[in-house]
């Protein structure tokens, strides 16, 4: 009987060795499947890099005016009391900027950093020479700041760098200091493990690592940070096969590039190549013996040893690292000696550059339609962009300042009040700055891309520029900036019913000169000029223009009672400001590989869709709405460059307006309530200031130019009462735009001759 149970119980237990040999091996199939297919597949998710656009540094910049200063520390550049010796330093006195340039590749060219230095006279560059070699030069760019991450759950910062691009001076002091065995173990080393064990049970806690490169490797890169003996030896198991199936070089390359060595604001630094460019501001194969100690020394506390934050601490731990290796003679005594003299960085922690969260949702869009989410969030995409950071940093002062200010005037309504600002260049479409609303983290709504308003007054020099435009038959416009047009009631049918529109004073001013009629914002009189020339062609002009949303032929649609997207309405008076030539707008420039290889780069387009004369009248027209009209209060506030501008009011005061521009810097303002509430306000009221604050911060220290008429445009001095050619009986004259051979012949009647009213006055 107990004969007969031994043979069965030798049998269970071979079933069980055999089961345990089995589910043993499968864990190690598995383990090894987990190795394998993840070293050999896509290893890292490095996301996209948004850039804004870089900075020019030329003879005659007002660096006070541009904030170099606060870019140079934003860009993690450090002042030093000497002249700067290495990448990321700079010296600023009262005469003299002195700049040691960091490396970057840019979608057309590749920067290897440099010294420069600029003279000054008060706060202006003078003269630009390469200090290595007094060579002057006409001009050096800052690079471009950081302005969004496109990631899934986490921001890794990470440049892939090739075990053949590290210099052997830096996997010298890695392995002398992390590893010593590495290139002789098999992924474990026992005695460093029995060593760590040995602590761990007298301090009774996991607290020593005995780890490898190749186990540290394997924990980033596989496994979780717990400390566990399950976890430690799955992570031997693990080791043990990454050794086994790829080469000491593979190994060491995939480490350089995981290892974390810091923070940068949301942004997390891993890998040398991301950490050579942010302690170093250059590329990790230009790292000296003492800036690969200083990175050695930092893998096994990047808080600790950060030489940003502790570099005395940082100091110690670098000098350990090269002993160490002279040590195991990885490096010479002299060169040890000369990289211990060798002064720690001392640049401060790189400050976060500005947010700009809806520009950065603009471009993840336009970007999805060419890249899959994937492609966008795992390949390192690098985005070259228009964003001007300066500008869109005052756009937002200027914003938040505006709102606040009208909210305090208004009574406390069941929503925030929200606005919107645009900053365009004219004559490229670049998009400088962009805000969609007030809070991006209370609404990611895009007020200025997403949403459609109405623009109210803003569309009438749309109408006015058709009605000024040659007539396709005659050859010639139907009206010129002084013809006579009626500001009287009309009545019109709007869907069957009779229409009278009234203006904002309720009151009807007869004849005047159409300059007077868009200047002032009549209403009855836009109205009258639209059923002149009928509204398809004000619709036709709309299109050419760029508005792409539904314009219903209505009698009312030039007072702007058809919804339009915000930008395309900014983009239709880039045209205006770009003498009738029309450019998409433009935010993305260009789109780089991880390797800088140009995958994309986005031309400026020039389409022709007004003649530069036609568009330059409304120009002219718009320049009176500031010096005399509803855009007024933009000369009260004290902006006087050359400009030219509108407001814009709907009805019942549900949207405010003001879009105006310089030569060269155009800005449309929207404010108003996301459920359509009255604001009880115009846009002289609500828009114009706000809009006035932000041309006055984005165009500070700029170049000051007027308009010029093109060649096509003959200019005359005129009676603005009647529209003819002023004499000595018409003083109040102001000079007129006409295309060539549209001028007025007549001279007004007027009073008695000047001189005749002058010795009236003296002799009553």
């Amino acid at each position: 009987m107990a004969s007969s149970r031994r043979p069965r119980r030798r049998r269970r237990g071979r079933w069980a060795v055999w089961l345990v040999l089995a589910v043993g091996a499968g864990y190690l199939g598995s383990l090894y499947l987990t190795v394998t297919s993840r070293f050999e597949g896509p290893r890292w998710k490095v996301p996209s890099t948004v850039y804004a656009e870089p900075v020019t540094i030329y003879p005659g910049m007002d660096l006070a005016a541009h904030q170099i200063h606060d870019r140079l520390l934003r860009l993690g550049y450090g002042p030093v009391a000497g002249g700067p010796t290495r990448p990321g330093e700079f010296r600023w006195t009262d005469d003299r900027l002195d700049l040691y340039l960091q490396d970057f590749v840019y979608p057309d060219h590749r920067v290897q950093g440099f010294p420069v230095a600029a003279d000054l006279r008060n706060h202006r560059v003078e003269r630009l020479v390469r200090s290595d070699d007094g060579v002057s030069i006409p001009s050096v760019d800052l690079e471009p700041e950081v302005i969004a991450g496109l990631f899934d759950e986490s921001w890794e910062g990470r440049r892939l760098v090739r075990l053949a691009d590290v210099p052997p001076a830096l996997v010298d002091a890695i392995v002398s200091i992390e590893d010593v065995r590495f290139y002789n173990h098999w992924g474990i080393d026992p005695r460093a493990i029995a060593r760590a064990l040995w602590t761990d049970l007298k301090e009774r806690e996991f607290a020593q690592g005995g780890s490898t490169l190749t186990q540290q490797l394997v924990k980033n890169f596989y496994l979780t940070q717990e400390r566990t003996l399950y976890r430690k030896a799955t992570e031997a198991l693990m080791a043990l096969m990454l050794e086994a199936r790829y080469s000491k070089g593979e190994i060491l390359e995939a480490y350089l590039n995981e290892i974390y060595l810091g923070q940068r604001g949301d942004m997390g630094v891993y890998g040398v190549g991301e950490a050579s460019i942010l302690y170093f501001g250059k590329d990790v194969e230009r790292l000296t013996p003492a800036e690969s100690a200083l990175l050695a020394g930092m893998i096994r506390s990047p808080r600790a040893y950060n030489p940003q934050t502790d570099p005395d601490r940082a100091r110690a731990r670098r000098d350990r690292v090269i002993r160490r290796m002279v040590e195991l003679g990885k490096i010479g005594a002299a060169n040890a000696d000369a990289a211990l003299t060798d002064p720690v960085p001392t640049r401060p922690k790189a400050r976060t550059a500005v947010r700009a969260p809806y520009v950065a949702d603009v471009v993840r869009e336009q970007l999805e339609r060419l890249y899959s989410r994937d492609v966008l969030t795992s390949e390192g995409l690098r985005i070259f962009t228009s964003l001007d950071v300066e500008k869109q940093r005052a756009a937002e002062e200027a914003l938040r300042a505006g709102l606040a200010g009208l909210e305090r005037r208004l009574p406390k309504g069941p929503e925030p009040l929200q606005g919107g600002v645009i900053v365009m260049q004219p004559q490229t479409g670049h998009i400088l700055a962009l805000i969609g609303g007030r809070d991006y983290g209370e609404t990611q709504f895009n007020r200025m891309t997403q949403a459609r308003r109405q623009p109210g007054s803003l569309f009438k020099p749309i109408a006015y520029l058709a009605a000024l435009r040659k007539d396709a038959e005659t050859g010639a416009p139907r009206y010129t900036p002084v013809s006579v047009v009626e500001d009287v009631p009309v009545t019109v049918m709007a869907n069957g019913q009779p229409w009278t529109p009234q203006n904002y004073d309720k009151v009807y001013h007869g004849p005047v000169t159409l300059r007077t009629a868009l200047e002032y914002s009549f209403n009855a009189a836009a109205v009258g000029v639209a059923q002149a020339i009928g509204v398809e062609r004000i619709i036709e002009t709309a299109r050419a223009l760029g508005l792409t949303t539904p314009l219903p032929p209505v009698p009312s649609l030039v007072l702007g009672t058809s919804e339009v997207i915000p930008l395309e309405l900014a983009a239709a008076y880039a045209v205006l400001a770009n003498f009738g030539a029309r450019t998409e707008p433009l935010m993305i420039k260009a789109v780089m590989d991880r390797d800088g290889q140009v995958l994309a780069r986005k031309e400026i387009a020039v389409d022709q869709v007004v003649s530069p004369e036609e568009a330059y009248l409304i120009t002219s027209l718009l320049r009176g709405v500031v010096e005399r009209g509803t855009g007024r209060g933009v000369r009260a506030l004290g902006f006087d460059r050359p400009v030219a501008g509108k407001t814009g009011t709907t009805s019942d005061f549900r949207d405010a307006w003001f879009v105006g521009y310089t030569p060269e810097t155009l800005a449309l303002v929207w404010v108003g309530y996301d459920h359509n509430q009255s604001l009880h306000l115009t846009g002289a009221q609500a828009a114009l200031p706000i809009w006035t604050d932000v041309m006055r911060r984005v165009t500070a220290g700029e170049p000051i130019t007027d308009f010029t008429p093109p060649p096509g445009i003959v200019l005359r001095r005129i009676d603005p009462a009647s529209g003819l050619l002023s004499n000595s009986r018409c003083p109040d004259a102001i000079t007129e735009a006409f295309l060539a051979g549209t001028e007025p012949t007549g001279s007004c009647a007027g009073g008695p001759p000047r001189f005749l009213r002058w010795l009236r006055q003296v002799w009553g």
